[in-house]
């Protein structure tokens, strides 16, 4: 299935004493650009967060991944005073109040903004044991995520696949206009080159004169671009139903399909094709604008 490269997806759960909250959300982007914000205490875990999401199978869009960590047993954490330092510090306080007669607002709060009394002792980092933890929400955060740019990107391609089937339906109708053209054309140039001879007294050669409209009449043929046409659009529909990155190729694709139908524009000399070959290209053009938002 097609993916979009818009999606969200979010996941909250508590994991040994941790709060972890995961969001993913993006946005369309030419190639994968990938942020990601976590806790300061756990940022040695940032660098697994990218590879993970390609192995995931994200190729492409702006993606954004926040992770908020809470530590909730506060037993994990142990808070000490450094009471040498402490010392110190409260002597020195006491010398500037007593030298410089200064007013003694000493008490515990005062002292207790001095964050150099205080030792903060964490358990130790153990990277696989955080990373397991974080993985156990960033994964079915993930999930979600995928399910959305899956569920949108089906609604993209039903909406192409309808406008496809819309292109070769005026296919058909050029197809069949051309015919009409062509041979209309062919008996129009015989026609005027008998006259241009007659003027002249000029007896013609019919198997000659027939050979030679019918090279002209080639010229106006788009019998082949159409052919290429629909090959492209054959392809395209099956890229519709395969699960891959597909959004690049298809992008392609439209670019020759648009090649093609100019050409058969600039070829038929018939109002009524011209005005389905305008019709054909707004819908390709339609079609261009949707696959921006695939991967």
């Amino acid at each position: 299935m097609i993916r979009s490269m818009t999606g969200f997806g979010r996941c909250v759960q508590s994991v040994d004493g941790l709060d972890i909250t995961v969001e993913v959300r993006s946005v369309n982007s030419r190639f994968l650009d990938c942020s990601v914000k976590i806790s300061r205490a756990f940022a040695y875990l940032e660098e697994r967060i990218k590879p993970y999401l390609q192995k995931r199978g994200i190729t492409r869009g702006k993606v954004d991944v926040w992770i908020g960590i809470e530590v909730a047993d506060s037993g994990a954490v142990e808070v000490a005073i450094d009471e040498g330092y402490l010392k110190g510090y409260l002597e020195a306080l006491y010398t500037l109040r007593d030298r410089f007669g200064l007013q003694d607002d000493i008490s515990v709060m005062t002292v207790a903004r001095n964050q150099e009394i205080f030792r903060v002792k964490k358990p130790e980092e153990d990277v696989e044991r955080d990373w397991a933890r974080v993985l156990s929400v960033l994964a079915p955060a993930v999930d979600a995520f995928l399910v959305t740019r899956e569920r949108e990107g089906a609604c993209i391609g039903v909406d192409m696949s309808a406008k496809v089937l819309h292109i070769l339906s005026i296919v058909d109708e050029i197809e069949k206009l051309s015919e009409e053209s062509v041979v209309h054309y062919r008996e129009r140039l015989a026609e005027r080159i008998r006259e241009a001879l007659a003027d002249n007294q000029i007896t013609p050669d019919e198997s000659r004169l027939l050979t030679e409209c019918a090279i002209y009449s080639d010229k106006v043929a788009v019998d082949e671009e159409l052919l290429r046409l629909r090959t492209h659009i054959d392809a395209f529909s099956k890229m519709l139903e395969g699960g891959d990155a597909v959004g690049r190729k298809m992008d392609f694709l439209i670019q020759e399909m648009n090649r093609e139908i100019n050409t058969t524009g600039s070829k038929c000399n018939n109002a009524e094709i011209a005005k389905l070959v305008v019709e054909v290209k707004c819908e390709l053009e339609k079609i261009r604008e949707q696959i921006q938002n695939l991967e």
